[in-house]
């Protein structure tokens, strides 16, 4: 067995926590459990999807009732459109039947969609109750999974009803990825690319390089399988978790009034544009981290329009992405319908919009959106949706 890797998380005035990353770390779930959870806690509720389930559930079943627990499984649609409050109300339904005491616990086996449910429905179930993530794809492993953001959507937008609720472990088996779908890893790594264009260079180029030695292999799913390759993603993985956990730890809440290079609003990166991307477009085209990937690329053609990153720079991220994978179309949305989203941002302060900036690759800056003509935000819109696009035939 590799070696295990271990992040801490350490929210200021919060209990902290373990993530554990390593090639089988599948098989740590029970001992985690135990170890975190209270001595007397007897049971635990997995939630899933089916998919997922099928690949992962039983040896996750059964790792934690050898560790002593009654578990019971409850499984959800797949897709960010079953992210609801409707969804959230059975699941509470299903946690009240089992009988969960405040002392028992909830775990996330899936992506971030399944980990944003679970996350919230453990947070508002008799006030709140433990849970643990295990997250299954790239993109909950570096991001969703840490940090403590739990939430639903509604009609109105993405994550709109929601609560900060802290993992009590997150578990990262990195032989999941062995099974994603090429569009899970290149939503996974626009995140991690997401992660290095606001945390540092370092992080940035240790992600390009990785991309780089992937595209040289057979196919993204072999690198588990690949001599040497395990290690090295791992530590990846855990290089984007603890750049996370630094800034979670420093700004848990995301304070509005922060505007510095290390709030946790420049995590936002890309996500205004990418969120109005999903919105419009109901959440079936585009898996997040692909919205993100144009969503990045907007938010970089606005700085450099604004004489804030240089060319070269933001060249440097058009390629990053570009290595990520192939986006799905986008240049045939309407764009006033995608104005009208950004406009409605949840994040806006004051009634506008805040965007997250780059001032070069690694530096962050966040930016008012009266501060940022009209104009520059349209010819930035099109030139990252039209230049970026994929295969014309990719449309849904």
């Amino acid at each position: 067995m590799k070696q295990m890797q271990r992040v801490s998380v350490r929210p200021r005035g919060r209990e902290n926590y373990e993530i554990e990353i390593g090639a089988n770390a599948l098989d740590s779930v029970g001992r985690v459990a135990r170890h975190t959870l209270a001595p007397h806690a007897r049971r635990i509720v997995v939630v899933s999807n089916a998919r997922v389930f099928s690949l992962y559930g039983a040896g996750v079943v059964r790792d934690l009732r050898a560790a002593g627990f009654n578990i019971s499984h409850w499984l959800m649609g797949e897709g960010e459109r079953h992210k609801n409050l409707r969804t959230a109300e059975r699941a509470l339904a299903f946690f009240s039947a089992c009988k969960l005491e405040r002392t028992d616990a909830v775990v996330a086996l899936g992506g971030g969609v399944v980990g944003d449910l679970a996350g919230f429905a453990a947070a508002v179930y008799l006030r709140g109750i433990p849970f643990l993530q295990v997250p299954t794809t790239l993109l909950a492993q570096i991001d969703a999974s840490v940090g403590g953001k739990t939430a639903v959507n509604t009609r109105d937008g993405k994550n709109l009803i929601g609560a900060f609720h802290q993992p009590r472990a997150v578990v990262i088996s990195t032989e999941t990825l062995s099974t994603l779908p090429p569009r899970e890893l290149t939503a996974g790594w626009c995140e991690a690319i997401k992660q290095g264009a606001v945390g540092s260079r370092r992080l940035f180029e240790q992600t390009r390089r990785f991309l780089i030695a992937e595209r040289m292999n057979e196919t993204a799913r072999s690198l588990e399988r690949t001599h040497g390759r395990a290690d090295e993603l791992a530590g990846l993985i855990a290089a984007q978790c603890s750049f996370k956990a630094k800034i979670v730890a420093d700004d848990e809440r995301e304070d509005v009034g922060r505007t510095d290079a290390r709030s946790r609003r420049i995590l936002n990166f890309g996500h205004t544009a990418a969120h109005a991307l999903e919105a419009i477009t109901r959440y079936r085209r585009f898996r997040h981290g692909e919205a993100v990937g144009y969503g990045m690329l907007v938010a970089a053609e606005i700085s450099q329009r604004l004489g804030m990153l240089d060319a070269s720079e933001l060249e440097s991220l058009r390629v990053c992405v570009r290595l990520a994978g192939r986006l799905p179309r986008a240049d045939d949305l309407d764009e006033r319908a995608l104005l009208r989203s950004i406009a409605s941002d949840k994040k806006s302060v004051g009634g506008h919009v805040r965007w997250v900036l780059l001032e070069r690759i690694g530096r962050a800056r966040i930016v008012s959106g009266e501060q940022i003509p009209p104009r520059v935000v349209r010819c930035a819109l099109r030139a990252a949706l039209a230049a970026n696009s994929g295969d014309k035939s990719e449309g849904n």
